[in-house]
């Protein structure tokens, strides 16, 4: 009678067991398929003006970005944390300003290594870990670890490769390397389950894809470069190894069908998907495929945006075909300003950055202020515009509140939610944002106010630098409210600005930690 009695309390046990598992795992699954699907495309150099959503006089059509913006929010002040390549997509994925990394100035190189901790919170591991099926396809320019060669391991020092003064690595010799073995650190490691990467920018060598931290087509080709002469615009790239047949105007093509591939085939599963898609356009090389040659009036550049905008055509009409473009949210945007001097905008009349100040790697507006669109059909009501000053550091916090993540210490130290912006509730005081120059230029932005320490540009555009006379003043301040274009340095006049200001961030910069 008592082992009789104890079968049954076992049973009764295991039957509870199982029914609570089961609940638990229901519970699990309706709250995966109610989390939204997240769609982010960066795309390459691309200016706040060349989308007529935000510039009606641009010379370039951009339809299907327009229609993006249409049905969801844009916002016309949002900014990338600095204003060149490998710094941004680093605030993008970690929440944190690059300058409180090891690589405080400029970008890495074909061959430089990795340097985003891989214990760090990153957009991929964030999600990863909520569930989500997530994946990167596009450029990368955040370093890959590859394998050097055992005659070569005492090679990577400051005397033989391109190391900075904190230990990172930011090109190296390629014969040091060993491609026949996979990266040791890659795109994988940082929480996407799926990788599909150009290792750097596309003028910059190698001249390669790698899918899930392998490498497609060994790197036995070279590459005389081209366009040598053409002051780093036009079809130009630097000289270096590729891999065996690599087309350069076929790497959108490629970016925008494995993009594609991949929403398709997550469509399908119960679980959410995240994809990272940074695209390798419109940055150097401007080559466009012969549907878009010739196609805009502001050169092989604008031909190259008009290829942008019909890949986010393309995405847009993937997740339409399956079923699921209500509950994901679209977030386009860019890395930095454009790359596009003066001679260019007399040229075709075509203001890349719009009315803005200068242009990529610029302290100055047009090297930093970007578009930035949000799609949300379930969520954002179409056709809204947000005019309050943000960057793109914030989509750390933003996404992880989205999925009901609570940060912890020493995760996104310089992200702060967009979601009540994007809902349109009662936004109280938020931080000053921070922005960085090619050359470590800092600049800090609160409310109206912006302040640069120093003058000149800080990047490309002249005059970089400028050493105040007697009397001048010795940095730049804009009432950006009332004076968007800059044209107006208050410095001398609103000294209690400046003051406070510069107290301001230098209290941030101390901050970080690396």
């Amino acid at each position: 009678m008592k082992s009789h009695f104890l079968s049954l309390s076992i049973i009764y046990i295991i039957c509870v067991i199982t029914a609570c598992t089961q609940k638990e795992e229901t519970q699990h699954k309706d709250k995966e398929s109610s989390l939204p699907n997240i769609v982010l495309i960066l795309a390459d150099d691309l200016g706040y003006g060349d989308v007529s959503a935000y510039n009606p006089a641009s010379k370039i059509k951009t339809p299907f970005i327009d229609k993006l913006a249409s049905e969801g929010m844009r916002f016309t002040d949002a900014h990338t944390p600095s204003s060149v390549c490998t710094p941004t997509r680093y605030g993008i994925l970690t929440g944190r300003y690059c300058w409180r990394s090891r690589l405080p100035v400029g970008v890495l190189w074909g061959f430089g290594r990795t340097f985003i901790d891989t214990s760090r919170t990153t957009l991929g591991t964030l999600l990863k870990d909520t569930g989500y099926n997530t994946g990167v396809v596009g450029k990368w320019h955040l370093g890959l670890d590859w394998v050097v060669k055992e005659n070569f391991k005492d090679s990577l020092n400051s005397s033989s490769a391109d190391i900075n003064e904190l230990g990172i690595v930011r090109d190296t010799n390629p014969e040091w390397l060993d491609f026949t073995k996979p990266p040791t650190v890659g795109a994988n490691d940082y929480g996407f389950d799926y990788s599909f990467i150009l290792p750097a920018s596309l003028d910059i060598p190698p001249y390669c894809f790698l899918e899930n931290n392998t490498l497609l087509g060994g790197l036995n080709s070279y590459t005389e470069g081209n366009d040598l002469d053409k002051g780093y615009a036009e079809a130009f790239w630097r000289p270096g190894i590729m891999s065996e047949g690599f087309s350069f105007e076929g790497v959108m093509p490629k970016f925008t069908e494995k993009a594609v591939d991949f929403i398709s085939t997550n469509a399908k599963k119960d679980a959410p998907f995240f994809l990272y898609f940074p695209l390798n356009a419109p940055h150097t090389p401007w080559v466009a495929t012969e549907k878009f040659k010739n196609s805009s009036q502001a050169g092989n550049y604008g031909d190259f945006v008009q290829q942008v905008d019909a890949t986010v055509g393309q995405i847009s009409k993937t997740l339409e075909e399956n079923g699921i473009s209500e509950n994901t949210i679209i977030i386009f945007t860019s890395d930095n300003g454009p790359y596009w001097r003066p001679n260019y905008i007399e040229k075709y009349q075509h203001r890349a950055a719009g009315i803005h100040k200068g242009m990529k790697a610029d302290i100055w507006e047009g090297g930093h202020r970007v578009p930035f669109i949000v799609k949300w059909a379930k969520d954002i009501n179409p056709n809204t515009e947000n005019q309050q000053p943000i960057t793109q550091t914030a989509l750390l916090a933003t996404i992880a509140e989205i999925t009901g993540v609570n940060l912890g210490n020493g995760e996104g130290e310089d992200s702060e939610s967009l979601l009540p912006m994007l809902l349109e509730q009662e936004v109280k005081e938020r931080k000053p944002i921070i922005h960085h120059s090619s050359k470590g230029v800092f600049a800090i932005r609160s409310g109206k106010w912006k302040l640069i320490e120093g003058l000149g540009s800080g990047g490309f555009s002249e005059p970089v630098t400028l050493q105040p006379e007697e009397g001048e003043p010795s940095g730049q301040l804009y009432d950006m409210a009332n004076d968007p274009e800059e044209k107006n340095n208050v410095y001398l006049q609103e000294t209690d600005i400046v003051q406070r200001l510069t107290a301001e961030l230098e209290a941030i910069k101390r901050k970080g930690v690396r």
